[in-house]
């Protein structure tokens, strides 16, 4: 029996696209993009940093207010006027809000990039020269963690004194600890991966391979940890600032504002709504924002 050629065709490519590809190739970076724009908590997250960040650099000129002239309206409702109203010494609180604003993303960045540099240098180390390198250096990180953070920013203040410096030094003295402890953790996992191993037995130096090969391959888990620790840093100056152990006067940050809200919270309690509305949509945007990069950079859910 004689089957003809005619009676079967090929179905799902011919010869002009058999071998075409489909999906562009991307590199992780652009996946990872892709991946963070499909999650619409951390975009509308993204965004709302985007507008508090733009609105702490032109917010004080808005109002036509300086954040330490004081005015002639005590404790003033908010109008039209004076929008987040005035506090106990006529002063304008939208100006003083995102004044504030920028002392405290100021500390949150700076301290997170200190604690990335230290704790990424440090873990570095650590996790790549093992034996007893990793000893040394990890029970050395054990024992500052172990002292209260408390009583290293009392110690900081008393021998320095109050400010935005003294704050700084204050909480990334043992602020880099985390991230020292999750890059070696890294390091320790992707140093027996074979492009490594390739790269010693070509008689690459260790500063060569940390910088070229490890470091790189830990940048995904590093940034999620600095979305997570600038608002740590913003809640830290915050509670600082509450206790009187923050910024000092004329200077201000949203944590002194609220400190020095508090003793008018029944009567006026806009003075404390707005600096702690502030304080809570950043952290909260930060932690939406570390959750959608966590996803994003995992590879178990690339598709």
């Amino acid at each position: 029996m004689n089957i003809s050629r005619d009676k079967f065709k090929i179905i799902g490519c011919d010869e002009l696209n058999c071998e075409e590809i489909i999906r562009p190739s991307i590199n992780f970076w652009q996946d990872a993009w892709r991946r963070l724009k499909k999650n619409k908590v951390a975009i509308i997250a993204l965004g709302i940093l985007i507008l508090i960040s733009i609105m702490v650099i032109i917010g004080p000129w808005i109002s036509g207010y300086r954040f330490d002239a004081l005015g002639d309206v005590l404790n003033g409702k908010p109008d039209f006027k004076h929008l987040f109203g005035t506090d106990q010494m006529g002063r304008d609180i939208f100006t003083r809000v995102w004044k504030g604003g920028r002392v405290s993303l100021m500390i949150g960045l700076i301290g997170a990039a200190i604690d990335t540099v230290i704790g990424t240098l440090y873990g570095g180390i650590a996790g790549y020269f093992g034996g007893i390198i990793d000893d040394i250096m990890m029970r050395i990180v054990e024992i500052l963690a172990s002292v209260p953070y408390l009583i290293v920013v009392i110690l900081v203040s008393l021998l320095i004194g109050k400010g935005i410096f003294a704050l700084i030094i204050a909480m990334t003295i043992t602020g880099w600890l985390f991230m020292a402890r999750l890059v070696r953790g890294q390091i320790i996992q992707i140093k027996e991966q074979e492009y490594v191993l390739a790269a010693i037995a070509l008689g690459a130096n260790p500063s060569r391979i940390i910088r070229k090969h490890l470091l790189p391959n830990t940048m995904g888990v590093m940034i999620v940890a600095i979305t997570l620790d600038v608002p740590a840093f913003i809640f830290g100056e915050a509670f600082l600032g509450y206790i009187g152990l923050g910024v000092q006067s004329p200077n201000t940050s949203w944590g002194a504002l609220a400190a020095a809200a508090k003793e008018y919270m029944i009567f006026q309690p806009y003075q404390l709504f707005f600096p702690a509305l502030m304080i809570s949509l950043t952290m909260l945007s930060f932690q939406l924002l570390g959750d959608g990069l966590r996803d994003a950079f995992d590879p178990k859910l690339r598709q």
